[in-house]
């Protein structure tokens, strides 16, 4: 699993140490964010299905949908997330009886 810092906007406050990565197991970009003063709870977590969110485009749609923005990402982080979905795209699927199963829990 990738993770990258990033500074995370939303209604005139920001989030300096926000993470952005790729997750091979799920397949999916997440995105985490606002943290509560215990650390625990996330204001903001995306990416946390099974191919959630298959683009950065779509993550960042997504973010926007909620009132947050983490765009423009630095280009040395850009392409290490292009980098860690290839590399993922080049592994073989996962389509055995837990990814099934993981499916049917989440589709619930």
């Amino acid at each position: 699993m990738s993770r990258y810092t990033i500074t995370v906007t939303s209604d005139g406050r920001s989030d300096p140490d926000a993470v952005i990565g790729y997750d091979p197991p799920l397949r999916t970009f997440f995105l985490q964010a606002f943290p509560d003063e215990s650390g625990d709870d996330l204001a903001l977590w995306f990416g946390t299905s099974d191919r959630e969110y298959q683009t950065v485009d779509a993550l960042h749609t997504a973010a926007r949908s909620r009132g947050f923005d983490f765009m423009p990402l630095s280009e040395d982080v850009a392409l290490q997330l292009a980098d860690d979905f290839a590399r993922d795209a080049a592994r073989p699927p996962r389509d055995g009886p837990l990814v099934a199963f993981l499916r049917h829990l989440q589709s619930k």
